[in-house]
């Protein structure tokens, strides 16, 4: 992601103010060691906090209930993901890039060609990628593969910041949910809900994460705000899949991310390059590739 913002002029459109991430009790403190010592094997700054006014330094207004947290200083958000996305087009388009619209049915194989079938017509090209989220099952089953992808979703409230001043990302660990920064509003999110993609939206989900932000940060003002609940893309290793089809090699799977679509694209279109390039991954292809859903591929 560095290497894009850097490449791209996307800096200004970054957050860089780490993550606290806070413990109800010192046993699930404790408990969370695993997470520290692989922060630590990777070398990714941290520091641990053991008391309320050491975590008040870094965030003042979080309950006193909260006297375990780790804090990671080099944790990275973007502004907003809206204006990140509409940033990359605008970079996409004037390096010569051409973006078209339109629902694609079914993907297939002509001529040495790969093929998607959308609405009225047809398209053709030496690779297709499919990159499309949650609805990329669909998809795959239209060239014979089985990929077991399920739709995690996710919802989410954003409101005014109402003068709280946050001042690192929040992650309640105990709790299922983050309170960050979207432009000058303030967005609590998080849940899992496996409800696949045509059950309408429990919004009572996020009401009760909203309750559960403003019970822990009481100087937070939770009046209206916006709700909104997402697909996240997950996969039942909780790594994505990123390789060629192995039914038709034309085409590139990179979709199942889960929650770090964001946090693992730019590194996901470096991957599916090499691979349209048939050059070697800087990382093992096998924890990755689509073919180790093996006896679950072909139908």
């Amino acid at each position: 992601l560095d290497r894009q913002a850097e490449s791209y002029s996307g800096e200004s459109l970054l957050r860089r103010e780490g993550q606290l991430r806070l413990y109800d009790s010192e046993k699930s403190f404790l408990e969370s060691s695993s997470y520290w010592s692989a922060c630590k094997a990777f070398g990714i700054a941290h520091n641990l906090l053991k008391s309320h006014e050491e975590i008040n330094e870094i965030q003042v207004g979080i309950h006193e209930r909260f006297s375990y947290a780790g804090y990671t200083p080099d944790w990275v958000n973007v502004c907003d993901p809206k204006l990140w996305l509409r940033h990359l087009r605008h970079q996409f388009i004037s390096g010569g890039g051409l973006i078209e619209e339109r629902r694609a049915l079914s993907l297939g194989f002509a001529s040495n060609l790969a093929t998607v079938r959308c609405d009225n017509d047809e398209l053709c090209s030496d690779f297709v990628v499919v990159a499309a989220g949650a609805w990329s099952k669909s998809l795959a089953l239209t060239v014979g593969d089985n990929i077991p992808l399920e739709t995690e979703r996710g919802y989410n409230t954003t409101v005014e910041s109402g003068g709280f001043d946050l001042r690192t990302h929040l992650t309640f660990a105990d709790h299922g949910f983050v309170v960050s920064k979207v432009g000058s509003c303030l967005r609590v999110g998080g849940a899992v809900e496996l409800g696949g993609l045509k059950a309408p939206p429990n919004f009572e989900r996020a009401k009760i994460l909203l309750s559960k932000a403003k019970q822990f940060l009481p100087q937070m003002d939770v009046g209206a705000g916006q709700e909104w609940m997402g697909f996240r893309p997950s996969m039942p290793d909780s790594l994505p899949v990123i390789g060629s089809s192995p039914n038709q090699p034309r085409v590139i799977y990179a979709f199942g991310h889960g929650h770090l679509g964001l946090t693992q694209s730019a590194a996901t279109a470096e991957l599916v390059r090499d691979t349209i390039l048939g050059k070697p991954w800087p990382i093992a292809s096998a924890p990755f590739s689509p073919a180790r859903f093996a006896g679950m591929l072909s139908i």
